[in-house]
C-alpha cells in the first residue's frame, strides 16, 4: 500500500547548511531528521544553494529531491557580480564567454524543459539576457 502525500515543498537552502527554522516549521516534518540528511547530502556542494522539494507523507514521513543551482546564482557567480541589471535592456552588468554558458548549462540540464545542450544553452542565455550579462560569441 503507498503513502498518501500529504504536501509538497519547494525550498532552498544552502549546501550543508540547513537549520531548523520557520521554513521548515510550516512543512511538517521532523527537522532535525531532514536537517540532518540534508546536509550530508549536500556537502559536497559547498557555496552553492541547493533547491530542494519535500515530498510530506500523511504518517509524517517525508522524500526529498535536490535539484541544480539556480542558473541566475551560477551566471553571477561566472560574471562576477553581486546581483543582475535593475534595467537589463539598457544596462550591462557583467559577460560571460560561450563556454562558461556551455558549463552551466550541461549542469542544469537535468532539471531544464530541454532535450539538449544547445537548447538548455538557450534557456540559460535568456536567463542570463534578464540579469544584464551578456554572452560572448553569441548573437542575439
Amino acid at each position: 500500500m503507498s503513502k498518501k502525500v500529504a504536501k509538497i515543498a519547494k525550498l532552498q537552502f544552502p549546501a550543508g547548511g540547513a537549520k531548523p527554522g520557520p521554513a521548515l516549521a510550516g512543512v511538517g516534518i521532523n527537522m532535525p531528521q531532514f536537517t540532518t540528511a540534508f546536509n550530508d547530502a549536500t556537502r559536497d556542494r559547498s557555496g552553492d544553494v541547493v533547491p530542494v522539494v519535500i515530498t510530506v507523507y500523511d504518517d509524517k514521513s517525508f522524500d526529498f529531491e535536490l535539484k541544480t543551482t539556480p542558473a541566475a546564482i551560477l551566471l553571477k557567480k561566472a560574471a562576477g557580480v553581486q546581483s543582475g541589471a535593475a534595467t537589463p535592456s539598457k544596462q550591462v552588468v557583467g559577460t560571460i564567454s560561450e563556454a562558461q554558458l556551455r558549463e552551466i548549462a550541461e549542469y542544469k540540464l537535468v532539471d531544464l524543459n530541454a532535450n539538449d545542450v544547445e537548447g538548455a544553452m538557450k534557456i540559460v542565455a535568456g536567463t542570463a539576457k534578464n540579469m544584464g550579462i551578456n554572452i560572448e560569441g553569441m548573437e542575439d
